[in-house]
């Protein structure tokens, strides 16, 4: 039903200076600029091993322009929504229907890239936010030839040209992978109910940290982990939403990552001994466009 992490969606005010930032934290430019005419939206995509990260402004009048203020209004800069990658969207919903899930009939999309006619297309599944406590959910599935051009380069050559990592980052300092994905919860089984039964995701390890105080269910989707956090001792609030924590980015070297991350002009803090064993990370302290971020150097 869901393969993996299509992309994660983060809202920003001005979409040409958080490009900017990115490919200065992630040691890599976009790989995807385009709008989506009929949503109102503009966005930049970087990939991640796979996994897109995609930074969303509005761009006009539109469904899209008007979700992205409002967020920007409640909450700020910050990450909006997560998509789930599935194969089949028609039978992804039919799947989520019979697991109690009102999940809407696949939704056709397109963004273009003005400069090069280049073309994106897929399907959308959007879930209620009754049944995702109350944070946007969705499921995509890309189209076979994801990239079409109408220009004279082909979309192969066209994905090839954009794709290539910018000057600021190396092999071991810039960001190779997406690792996780935080969401916070203030009642654990209510948000395991979604994700396992609802989502059909693999709960891989259910883990307290006394020290820290935190209870956390690890679910893998793909090569991504989705960390679902709570507090120990908190009596469940079953009408609290839950919400997005931060990201964490795999790289080859954690001291050469912060060195870089660094020089790039992010504070960032010393290197140290990761939460799981034999992990090395550094946290970048603002310039993120309000999402907490990780650098997280995984053993091989």
């Amino acid at each position: 039903m869901l393969r993996g992490l299509d992309h994660v969606v983060i809202a920003v005010r001005d979409l040409a200076e958080a490009r900017g930032r990115y490919a200065r934290l992630l040691g890599r430019d976009a790989g995807w600029r385009g709008r989506h005419p009929g949503l109102g939206t503009a966005n930049a995509l970087f990939d991640l091993g796979g996994v897109g990260l995609e930074l969303l402004a509005a761009d006009g009048g539109g469904p899209g322009a008007s979700l992205v203020a409002r967020s920007l209004e409640s909450r700020g800069e910050g990450l909006l929504a997560l998509a789930f990658a599935t194969d089949a969207a028609a039978a992804a919903s039919a799947a989520l229907r019979a697991r109690g899930v009102r999940a809407g009939d696949p939704r056709p999309g397109s963004g273009e890239d003005p400069e090069s006619g280049a073309v994106r297309r897929w399907r959308t599944v959007d879930l209620p936010l009754s049944a995702t406590r109350g944070l946007p959910l969705f499921a995509i599935e890309r189209e076979a030839s994801a990239v079409t051009v109408a220009s004279g380069r082909s979309g192969a050559e066209a994905a090839r040209s954009e794709a290539q990592p910018s000057e600021v980052g190396d092999a071991l300092s810039e960001a190779i992978g997406l690792d996780h994905v935080v969401v916070t919860s203030a009642d654990l089984e209510a948000s395991r109910a979604v994700y396992a039964d609802r989502l059909g995701l693999r709960l891989a390890l259910d883990r307290r940290f006394e020290d820290r105080g935190l209870r956390m269910l690890f679910f893998r989707v793909g090569g991504v982990t989705l960390e679902v956090v709570g507090r120990l001792g908190q009596n469940p609030d079953a009408a609290a939403p839950d919400a997005f924590g931060g990201l964490a980015y795999r790289v080859g070297d954690a001291d050469a990552a912060r060195a870089r991350v660094a020089a790039a002009g992010f504070e960032v803090s010393p290197v140290r001994d990761g939460a799981r064993p034999g992990t090395r990370v550094c946290s970048v302290r603002g310039g993120t466009c309000g999402v907490p971020t990780l650098l997280i150097e995984v053993p091989a």
